[in-house]
Protein backbone atom coordinates (compact mmCIF):
# COMPACT_ATOMS: atom_id res chain seq x y z
CA UNK A 1 0.00 0.00 0.00
CA UNK A 2 1.42 3.38 -0.87
CA UNK A 3 1.14 6.46 1.15
CA UNK A 4 1.77 9.87 0.40
CA UNK A 5 4.97 10.89 1.36
CA UNK A 6 3.82 14.63 1.64
CA UNK A 7 1.56 13.24 4.96
CA UNK A 8 4.78 13.20 6.76
CA UNK A 9 6.79 15.86 5.02
CA UNK A 10 4.11 18.89 5.35
CA UNK A 11 4.03 18.36 8.78
CA UNK A 12 7.85 18.70 9.30
CA UNK A 13 7.81 21.47 6.58
CA UNK A 14 5.41 23.60 8.78
CA UNK A 15 7.60 23.01 12.04
CA UNK A 16 10.89 24.65 9.76
CA UNK A 17 11.58 27.90 8.04
CA UNK A 18 8.69 28.80 4.92
CA UNK A 19 5.87 28.29 7.37
CA UNK A 20 7.26 29.49 10.41
CA UNK A 21 7.92 33.01 8.01
CA UNK A 22 4.85 33.53 6.87
CA UNK A 23 3.56 32.96 10.63
CA UNK A 24 6.06 35.76 11.37
CA UNK A 25 4.93 37.94 8.67
CA UNK A 26 1.21 37.44 9.16
CA UNK A 27 1.44 37.82 12.70
CA UNK A 28 3.85 40.63 13.36
CA UNK A 29 3.78 42.06 9.64
CA UNK A 30 7.46 41.25 9.72
CA UNK A 31 9.11 40.69 6.49
CA UNK A 32 13.05 40.28 5.07
CA UNK A 33 14.37 40.46 1.58
CA UNK A 34 17.80 39.46 3.10
CA UNK A 35 19.07 35.85 5.08
CA UNK A 36 20.91 36.68 8.04
CA UNK A 37 23.93 34.80 9.44
CA UNK A 38 25.09 35.89 12.98
CA UNK A 39 29.11 35.35 12.79
CA UNK A 40 31.23 35.57 15.89
CA UNK A 41 32.46 39.37 15.24
CA UNK A 42 29.54 40.45 13.56
CA UNK A 43 25.99 39.95 12.00
CA UNK A 44 25.77 39.85 7.90
CA UNK A 45 22.62 40.33 5.71
CA UNK A 46 22.84 39.09 1.95
CA UNK A 47 20.40 38.65 -0.95
CA UNK A 48 20.79 38.85 -5.08
CA UNK A 49 19.42 41.77 -5.52
CA UNK A 50 18.83 44.63 -5.54
CA UNK A 51 21.60 46.59 -4.15
CA UNK A 52 22.95 46.39 -1.44
CA UNK A 53 23.16 42.83 -1.60
CA UNK A 54 25.50 42.22 1.39
CA UNK A 55 25.29 44.11 4.68
CA UNK A 56 28.06 43.66 7.42
CA UNK A 57 27.22 44.85 11.33
CA UNK A 58 30.05 44.83 13.54
CA UNK A 59 29.81 47.07 17.21
CA UNK A 60 28.23 49.92 15.74
CA UNK A 61 30.22 49.59 11.95
CA UNK A 62 28.11 49.46 9.07
CA UNK A 63 29.51 47.82 5.70
CA UNK A 64 27.32 47.57 2.46
CA UNK A 65 28.47 45.50 -0.30
CA UNK A 66 31.86 46.09 0.93
CA UNK A 67 31.95 50.27 1.54
CA UNK A 68 31.75 51.47 5.12
CA UNK A 69 29.23 53.43 5.56
CA UNK A 70 29.99 57.32 7.76
CA UNK A 71 27.71 57.32 10.20
CA UNK A 72 27.01 59.77 12.90
CA UNK A 73 27.69 58.97 16.55
CA UNK A 74 23.40 57.96 17.27
CA UNK A 75 23.70 55.58 14.20
CA UNK A 76 26.46 54.47 15.57
CA UNK A 77 24.12 53.49 18.77
CA UNK A 78 21.60 52.51 16.62
CA UNK A 79 23.78 49.54 15.03
CA UNK A 80 25.25 48.59 17.77
CA UNK A 81 21.75 48.47 19.65
CA UNK A 82 20.71 45.90 16.68
CA UNK A 83 23.32 43.91 16.71
CA UNK A 84 23.03 43.10 19.88
CA UNK A 85 19.17 42.99 20.07
CA UNK A 86 19.31 40.55 17.21
CA UNK A 87 21.53 38.25 18.92
CA UNK A 88 19.26 38.60 21.78
CA UNK A 89 15.99 37.60 19.91
CA UNK A 90 17.81 34.36 18.33
CA UNK A 91 17.42 32.15 20.79
CA UNK A 92 14.00 33.16 21.49
CA UNK A 93 13.24 32.55 18.01
CA UNK A 94 15.35 28.89 18.01
CA UNK A 95 12.85 27.91 21.34
CA UNK A 96 9.56 28.42 19.35
CA UNK A 97 11.15 26.73 16.23
CA UNK A 98 11.99 23.54 18.50
CA UNK A 99 8.45 24.35 20.00
CA UNK A 100 7.11 23.76 16.51
CA UNK A 101 8.90 20.32 15.92
CA UNK A 102 7.23 18.94 19.25
CA UNK A 103 4.17 20.01 17.80
CA UNK A 104 4.52 18.22 15.13
CA UNK A 105 5.65 15.15 16.34
CA UNK A 106 2.35 15.53 18.69
CA UNK A 107 0.26 15.61 15.25
CA UNK A 108 2.28 12.21 13.81
CA UNK A 109 1.41 10.32 16.72
CA UNK A 110 -1.79 11.48 17.34
CA UNK A 111 -3.09 10.56 13.44
CA UNK A 112 -1.33 7.15 14.10
CA UNK A 113 -3.03 6.17 17.20
CA UNK A 114 -6.19 6.37 14.67
CA UNK A 115 -4.45 3.84 12.10
CA UNK A 116 -4.92 0.88 14.33
CA UNK A 117 -1.08 0.02 13.66
CA UNK A 118 0.47 -2.95 15.95
CA UNK A 119 1.78 -2.45 19.21
CA UNK A 120 5.51 -2.99 17.48
CA UNK A 121 4.82 -0.64 14.45
CA UNK A 122 4.21 2.04 17.04
CA UNK A 123 6.97 1.56 19.32
CA UNK A 124 9.61 1.34 16.29
CA UNK A 125 7.15 4.94 14.82
CA UNK A 126 7.64 6.32 18.20
CA UNK A 127 11.51 5.72 18.60
CA UNK A 128 12.18 7.01 14.76
CA UNK A 129 9.85 10.15 15.76
CA UNK A 130 11.66 10.61 18.89
CA UNK A 131 15.05 10.33 16.87
CA UNK A 132 13.87 12.98 14.07
CA UNK A 133 12.86 15.33 16.56
CA UNK A 134 16.06 15.12 18.72
CA UNK A 135 18.28 15.62 14.97
CA UNK A 136 15.68 18.56 14.57
CA UNK A 137 16.12 20.18 17.55
CA UNK A 138 20.01 20.19 17.32
CA UNK A 139 19.85 21.25 14.31
CA UNK A 140 18.03 24.28 14.91
CA UNK A 141 20.32 24.92 18.16
CA UNK A 142 23.40 24.99 16.40
CA UNK A 143 22.07 27.11 13.55
CA UNK A 144 23.26 30.54 13.24
CA UNK A 145 22.01 31.56 9.72
CA UNK A 146 18.92 31.56 7.48
CA UNK A 147 20.64 29.55 4.71
CA UNK A 148 20.40 26.34 7.15
CA UNK A 149 17.06 26.87 6.73
CA UNK A 150 16.20 27.45 2.61
CA UNK A 151 13.08 25.79 1.23
CA UNK A 152 15.20 23.25 -0.95
CA UNK A 153 17.03 21.98 2.66
CA UNK A 154 13.75 22.27 4.09
CA UNK A 155 12.32 19.56 1.24
CA UNK A 156 15.57 17.46 1.22
CA UNK A 157 15.43 17.14 5.21
CA UNK A 158 11.55 16.64 5.18
CA UNK A 159 11.95 13.99 2.12
CA UNK A 160 14.52 12.43 4.32
CA UNK A 161 12.20 11.99 7.47
CA UNK A 162 8.97 10.86 5.46
CA UNK A 163 11.34 8.15 3.54
CA UNK A 164 12.26 6.81 7.04
CA UNK A 165 8.42 6.82 8.62
CA UNK A 166 6.26 6.57 5.58
CA UNK A 167 7.57 3.22 4.83
CA UNK A 168 6.83 1.52 8.17
CA UNK A 169 3.34 3.07 8.10
CA UNK A 170 2.76 2.14 4.89
CA UNK A 171 3.74 -1.64 5.20
CA UNK A 172 1.73 -1.95 8.48
CA UNK A 173 -1.42 -0.33 6.78
CA UNK A 174 -1.02 -3.13 3.99
CA UNK A 175 -0.78 -5.72 6.24
CA UNK A 176 -3.94 -4.54 7.77
CA UNK A 177 -6.08 -4.56 4.38
CA UNK A 178 -4.71 -7.68 3.04
CA UNK A 179 -5.79 -9.44 6.67
CA UNK A 180 -9.34 -7.99 6.17
CA UNK A 181 -9.33 -9.45 2.28
CA UNK A 182 -8.37 -13.02 3.54
CA UNK A 183 -11.36 -12.81 5.91
CA UNK A 184 -13.59 -11.43 3.64
CA UNK A 185 -14.26 -8.10 4.53
CA UNK A 186 -13.37 -6.31 1.26
CA UNK A 187 -15.57 -3.31 2.79
CA UNK A 188 -12.66 -2.76 5.19
CA UNK A 189 -9.32 -3.72 2.72
CA UNK A 190 -11.32 -0.89 0.42
CA UNK A 191 -11.82 1.73 3.37
CA UNK A 192 -8.33 1.17 4.63
CA UNK A 193 -6.92 1.73 1.27
CA UNK A 194 -8.87 5.20 1.22
CA UNK A 195 -7.81 6.02 4.46
CA UNK A 196 -4.44 5.59 3.21
CA UNK A 197 -5.14 7.70 -0.64
CA UNK A 198 -6.55 10.18 1.77
CA UNK A 199 -4.16 10.95 4.84
CA UNK A 200 -2.24 13.63 3.71
CA UNK A 201 -5.71 15.69 2.48
CA UNK A 202 -7.45 14.70 5.93
CA UNK A 203 -4.12 15.60 8.03
CA UNK A 204 -3.27 19.17 6.77
CA UNK A 205 -6.03 21.24 8.43
CA UNK A 206 -5.79 18.96 11.87
CA UNK A 207 -2.52 20.34 11.94
CA UNK A 208 -2.73 23.42 10.42
CA UNK A 209 -5.34 23.98 13.70
CA UNK A 210 -2.74 22.54 15.67
CA UNK A 211 0.36 24.87 15.07
CA UNK A 212 -1.78 28.10 15.75
CA UNK A 213 -0.91 27.08 19.70
CA UNK A 214 2.43 28.86 18.70
CA UNK A 215 0.65 32.00 17.99
CA UNK A 216 1.14 33.27 21.28
CA UNK A 217 4.94 32.44 21.05
CA UNK A 218 5.34 34.12 17.71
CA UNK A 219 3.65 36.82 18.82
CA UNK A 220 5.46 37.64 21.94
CA UNK A 221 8.29 38.07 19.22
CA UNK A 222 6.62 41.03 17.74
CA UNK A 223 7.67 44.00 19.84
CA UNK A 224 11.16 42.83 19.74
CA UNK A 225 10.97 42.48 15.84
CA UNK A 226 8.67 45.92 16.07
CA UNK A 227 12.18 47.50 17.83
CA UNK A 228 14.61 46.11 15.55
CA UNK A 229 12.90 47.69 12.44
CA UNK A 230 12.44 51.28 14.42
CA UNK A 231 16.52 51.12 15.29
CA UNK A 232 17.00 50.86 10.92
CA UNK A 233 15.18 53.90 10.41
CA UNK A 234 17.02 56.96 9.07
CA UNK A 235 20.56 54.52 8.43
CA UNK A 236 21.33 54.65 4.94
CA UNK A 237 23.70 51.90 3.01
CA UNK A 238 26.68 53.05 0.66
CA UNK A 239 24.20 53.73 -1.87
CA UNK A 240 22.47 56.34 -0.25
CA UNK A 241 19.42 54.03 -0.06
CA UNK A 242 17.16 53.23 3.47
CA UNK A 243 18.97 49.96 5.07
CA UNK A 244 15.74 48.00 5.54
CA UNK A 245 17.30 45.05 6.59
CA UNK A 246 13.71 44.45 8.23
CA UNK A 247 10.36 45.79 6.48
CA UNK A 248 7.04 46.10 9.33
CA UNK A 249 3.73 47.00 7.72
CA UNK A 250 1.68 47.90 11.32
Amino acid sequence: MHLPYSTIAFIFLLAMGPAYAQDLATTCHATSSYDVTLNADSVAFDRATPAPSRVEIRQGLLRTDGVTVRLNAENQDRMTLFERDLRALAPRVRAVAQNGVDIAVQAVRAEASGMHLSAETRAELDQRLTDHARELKQRIAASRSTHDWSADAINQYANQIAGDLMPLIASDMGQQAINAALNGDLQAASALRDQAAGLATQIQPRLLRRMQTLRPQIQALCPSIDALSELQEGVRASNGQPLELIQTSR
